[in-house]
């Protein structure tokens, strides 16, 4: 009898320490999950994104995190829709895409929230035309092949000028194409015009490729923003605002010395040199988030509900959260 009480004992006992292994275990898979041992940090390679960019390269968000004992694993996306998918599958904490997929994928049920902005640029997204073209009003668009990226910033871009002219997207032939591939489309004479963004819209220009009729000057901020899911926030404040501090960092950094931003991120962005760094002045890279730019993204919201990209409707008030901004000291 005392045998087996003593063997019963031993089995509860090593139960107890395969339970509590277990527990550990699942403890450290936990915090891998929400970022308090790793932060993983979804990126674009693109112009838009030189501030986070810059970052990487220089360890701003590294040396940030040393303190909380958190490390930082970078993973590139080439565009906005397979880094939602990443986010969706529960494989990335903070990524930046433009404001239609962000409030897209928002409506989708996906359960994040915007916190910074990555950067803006009124004069970086445009509406082109062949070179010699007779289309110098919004109003001749009626009837034309129009080339743009559907459910992009460009997407919305468009709207904003076939409504000035009293259009709409049915008054015009819609191709979806590329950003990259604009440029060729409205050149070639596949697309009577076309709106294209950064890089492409300067290279198409100074390539006399297209001719610009009219940029997002005072229509469009052309806006990105960073994101990251509700229970990271909830749980990990301490590292947003290491991010925010990394962001403000670079944006400094950019400002003061655009070409020497330019050689750094050579590595990042596939550019000549002199050519990102003009390109690096037509951006504004501060993490703030404005009351502007919340009044646009309620006009998106509704935009991407009018053309079907969602049903459910986003509550922008709730969606941005400002607080991990002023937390960080950034009021501007």
């Amino acid at each position: 009898m005392d045998k087996m009480k003593l063997t019963t004992a031993l089995l509860a006992l090593l139960l107890t320490f395969v339970l509590i292994a277990c527990e550990e275990k699942s403890d450290s898979k936990k915090n891998a999950d929400n970022g308090a041992k790793i932060v993983r940090v979804a990126t674009q390679p693109g112009v838009y994104a030189a501030n986070i960019l810059l970052a990487k390269v220089n360890g701003y968000l590294e040396d940030e995190l040393k303190n909380l004992g958190v490390s930082v694993r970078w993973d590139s996306f080439a565009s906005g829709p397979p880094l939602n998918e990443a986010f969706a599958a529960g494989e990335e904490d903070i990524g930046l895409v433009g404001d239609v997929p962000l409030l897209v994928a928002k409506a989708s049920g996906q359960k994040t929230l915007a916190f910074a902005k990555n950067s803006s640029g009124e004069k970086t997204v445009a509406l082109t035309v062949k070179a010699g073209s007779a289309i110098t009003d919004l109003a001749q668009l009626k009837g034309k092949k129009v080339a743009f990226v559907k459910g992009s910033y460009g997407h919305h871009f468009l709207g904003l000028l076939l409504n000035q002219a009293g259009l709409t997207f049915g008054d015009i032939e819609q191709i979806n194409l590329p950003n990259a591939d604009i440029g060729n489309a409205v050149g070639s004479g596949q697309a009577d015009a076309g709106v294209i963004w950064e890089p492409g819209l300067s290279s198409n220009l100074k390539n006399g490729v297209v001719k610009k009729v009219i940029d997002g000057t005072g229509i469009k901020s052309n806006n990105v923003f960073f994101f990251t899911t509700e229970s990271f926030a909830k749980n990990n404040p301490e590292i947003l605002k290491a991010y925010l501090r990394t962001l403000e960092k670079a944006n400094k950094f950019i400002k003061d010395d655009p070409h020497k931003a330019a050689e750094l991120l050579q590595g990042e962005i596939s550019l000549p040199i002199e050519t990102l760094a003009e390109l690096l002045k037509l951006y504004n890279y501060s993490p703030y988030i404005s009351d502007a730019d919340i009044a646009e993204l309620k006009a998106v919201e509704q935009f991407n509900r009018t053309q079907k990209f969602s049903e459910t409707e986003v509550d922008v008030d709730k969606f941005v959260d400002r607080s991990f901004l002023e937390s960080a000291g950034i009021t501007k």
